[in-house]
């Protein structure tokens, strides 16, 4: 498959998972720790998995609000909260795992997962993981407030 890019971000790293983060025009400029749960200091930084699930987070609602429009369907304002786990994969190195809660309020739930399946089929950040990480999807019908509550 070839993808003629429309747009390219550039970030470079350095010091790995205890160093910073940089994009090409700086708007991002993050220090980087290792979290507590993977042996490091953790403290007020962010860390890998953490920008990974603001991405899929992002991207993935943006596909789920591309479907609804496509499909000129009415529903209130959505979102998606990305859960981004990281283990031993058992063969000496690390695996993710994705698990997208995505709330859709104003429809019901079959329409809502029709939704969030067909998103997943066009979201970015899906195809590319796809066969790679287990990504469990979630969805619900609740307001803002309850969805919001529910951390």
């Amino acid at each position: 498959m070839s993808v003629k890019a429309i747009y390219t971000a550039t970030a470079t790293a350095t010091g790995g998972r205890n160093g910073q983060v940089k994009s090409s025009d700086e708007v991002l400029n993050l220090e980087v720790r290792m979290p507590k749960e993977l042996g490091g200091s953790g403290g007020a930084y962010t860390n890998p998995e953490q920008l990974f699930a603001a991405g899929y987070s992002a991207c993935f609602d943006s596909a789920v609000n591309h479907v609804i429009r496509s499909e000129k369907a009415t529903t209130g304002v959505t979102a998606v909260r990305a859960n981004v786990g990281i283990g031993s994969n058992n063969q000496g190195g690390f695996a993710l795992t994705v698990n997208l809660a995505v709330n859709i309020p104003d429809v019901d739930q079959e329409t809502a997962e029709s939704l969030v399946e067909k998103a997943h089929q066009i979201c970015p950040y899906s195809n590319a993981t796809r066969g790679n990480i287990e990504v469990l999807l979630t969805t619900t019908t609740l307001t803002a407030a309850e969805f919001a509550a529910k951390n």
